[in-house]
């Protein structure tokens, strides 16, 4: 038996649309083992298929697969702190998890590279899968079936608040809404914060964070989406926030916060999200960076 851990990741990070992601210190688990049946458990009670259909046996599956050998079954038993639908890659967590399980289960016969292409492969797109697999801020692109991935450590001066709702938003409807072309001003715009975002975090210049996450081609069309948003991400501003995002394709809203005045914003958001109805639904979690990425224990 072998057991992964794998942290939740926040994509994107405003302008860094399909390229950038960061690993969040707040991890689901796997304990997976070869058995004659497919046996699958989630040791907190959350509702997760127990079928075939399940993401993280998907995923060890297409391992055995690649490497040639039968998978008669298997049993797993998860643990899921990462919320599901709520923009904080549940799915890249079951896909890491089920492939670097599968691979640790086997001898690991795939390399470091292999798993991060192959789990990019079962996911899509590399914005989720390579912070899970790597952790830190990473950037990541697709040149065929290659995944090109740069890993930046995240310094200690900068921490998060995820304003998670109790409601989900399915990454099919969020992409639903972005317009087939976007105007060049537009395209310019992102690039400019895009290039902005990738130095910012290699100099650890923060205090850019608030230009260099600004974007123009998914979030003014998914923020509708959301209800009680703008009002959440006025929030963040006000209380202090460095900058504030959508994680991933949304509804969680993303604020980073310089450690220095963790305690204040948290504080302060935390208060006005009990003062308003509208913000009701949505839960404040201090969250740090995850280094390491996915690991087995």
């Amino acid at each position: 038996m072998v057991t992964v851990r794998v942290p939740a990741t926040s994509a994107n990070l405003g302008s860094g649309f399909d390229s950038c992601g960061i690993a969040l210190a707040l991890h689901n688990t796997a304990r997976m083992e070869e058995w004659d049946r497919i046996d699958i458990s989630a040791s907190d009670g959350t509702c997760i298929p127990t079928t075939e259909q399940n993401l993280i046996f998907r995923s060890a599956r297409a391992v055995y697969e690649l490497c040639g050998k039968k998978l008669c079954g298997m049993r797993i038993v998860q643990t899921n702190a990462i919320p599901m639908a709520r923009g904080l890659g549940s799915s890249s967590a079951c896909i890491a998890a089920g492939v670097i399980g599968a691979n640790a289960l086997l001898g690991e016969p795939l390399s470091r590279q292999e798993v991060l292409e192959l789990a990019v492969q079962l996911e899509g797109h590399p914005d989720n899968a390579a912070p899970a697999i790597l952790g830190g801020f990473v950037v990541s692109a697709c040149q065929g079936r290659q995944v090109i991935a740069v890993k930046k450590e995240m310094g200690s001066e900068l921490c998060w608040g995820a304003f998670i709702p109790d409601f989900p938003l399915l990454t099919k409807k969020a992409r639903a809404v972005l317009p087939e072309s976007v105007a060049h001003a537009d395209a310019v715009f992102n690039v400019q914060r895009a290039a902005l975002l990738a130095a910012a975090f290699c100099e650890k210049r923060y205090d850019l964070l608030e230009t260099a996450m600004q974007d123009k081609l998914h979030q003014p069309y998914r923020m509708r989406l959301i209800a009680g948003a703008d009002e959440v991400v006025q929030t963040a501003r006000e209380s202090g926030a460095a900058a504030v995002c959508i994680s991933g394709a949304g509804p969680t809203i993303l604020a980073a916060v310089m450690r220095e005045n963790a305690d204040a914003f948290f504080c302060a958001a935390q208060q006005r999200l009990a003062q308003s109805r509208a913000m009701r639904r949505f839960e404040l979690r201090r969250l740090s960076a995850d280094q390491q990425g996915a690991v087995v224990l």
